[in-house]
């Protein structure tokens, strides 16, 4: 195979059905057999095991509320569940939510990241989306966002409609791995910002260390570009796009259809990358970058690699904890796709 062989993501134009982009609303793949009984709480920290205790009676009390009952099988109508896992960097918060997932079943669950919700809304609409997730006995977010004050009222509202329809919530926080222990975040924020469900939420605090023991990697190099091109060329499935073109062939794809857009790709080459200039490309990156590493799929990096991918001042603006974490999953991508160029 030749370097000119070699498929490009920019010639993918995918179109998504609506019933795929429901369907798509499920845990990752590498959380896809975990459960409350493979969470294992550190007893040096209470909390984790208080919150696997709750998050069991939850999903108990989604059933009984799916179940009917009452006189005449009338169902007895009651405050639907509304929990928010507050804590640190790398103490099974995920983990723990899509536990949570997986004990309703997913023929009555929604799983997504906050983003992966706010783009459902712009590719639906909001009435269909509500009508779409309010079938649904449980709606989880994973890292709930407060850096975009348009999303987050929509998010808002939506939770409210879902709410009014009995749908039990469970959220988790998004919280930079420079703020590990931290409990401020938010709580507070969180429920000011939805204030019609605030007396709905029960917060959940989960302590501890971050349990994979990593440094996030944020400033990895790249690899020369000829590398890059030669390592793809030798593989299946894999991909090899010049960044810049890839970068405006994101502005022409709606990002709920960057998941497809991945369809049956297992390597990623990446030639020419170099700090991203513009905050609304910066933010499409972020989404294609989230979905990669939801596939686990991996990186590998030409030009400047990782390292100042994002200028300091978008790292210190209102986006940067989409940014920081999109580094880091991106290093941690770059770093398998080094291994298969070695």
């Amino acid at each position: 195979m030749t370097a000119t062989t070699v498929p490009r993501l920019t010639d993918r134009s995918p179109r998504v059905p609506t019933d795929r982009l429901l369907g798509e609303l499920v845990p990752p793949r590498h959380f896809a057999d975990e459960s409350f009984d493979t969470y294992r709480p550190d007893p040096a920290h209470p909390s984790q095991a208080r919150a696997v205790d709750r998050l069991r009676a939850v999903s108990a009390e989604v059933a009984r509320a799916g179940s009917g009952g009452g006189w005449f099988g009338l169902r007895r109508r009651a405050e639907p569940a509304a929990v928010y896992l507050d804590g640190g960097f790398g103490v099974g918060k995920t983990h723990l939510l899509t536990s949570l997932v997986h004990a309703v079943g997913p023929a009555d669950s929604a799983y997504g990241t906050f983003v992966e919700y706010t783009n459902l809304v712009g590719a639906l609409g909001f009435g269909p989306t509500v009508e779409a997730l309010g079938a649904k006995r449980l709606v989880a977010i994973d890292e709930f966002e407060l850096d975009d004050p348009g999303d987050t009222v929509l998010m808002s509202r939506l939770l409210r409609e879902l709410a009014d329809r009995d749908v039990s919530l469970a959220a988790t926080s998004n919280t930079l791995p420079g703020s590990l222990g931290e409990g401020r975040f938010a709580a507070e924020d969180f429920l000011r910002e939805i204030q019609a469900l605030a007396d709905r939420f029960e917060v959940l605090r989960v302590d501890g260390e971050d349990y994979r023991h990593r440094v996030p990697v944020t400033d990895l190099g790249g690899l020369p570009d000829d590398v890059v091109r030669g390592v793809v060329a030798g593989r299946d499935r894999a991909t090899v796009d010049g960044f810049g073109e890839l970068l405006d062939h994101l502005a022409r794809i709606h990002p709920s259809r960057y998941g497809a857009l991945l369809d049956d790709v297992e390597v990623v080459g990446l030639t020419g990358v170099h700090p991203v200039g513009h905050q609304s490309t910066a933010l499409r990156l972020v989404v294609l970058v989230d979905r990669l590493y939801d596939r686990d799929v991996p990186v590998l990096l030409g030009g400047s690699g990782v390292q100042g991918l994002f200028p300091p001042e978008m790292l210190a603006g209102g986006y940067r904890k989409k940014y920081y974490r999109a580094l880091s999953r991106l290093g941690a991508l770059a770093e398998q796709g080094r291994a298969l160029a070695a």
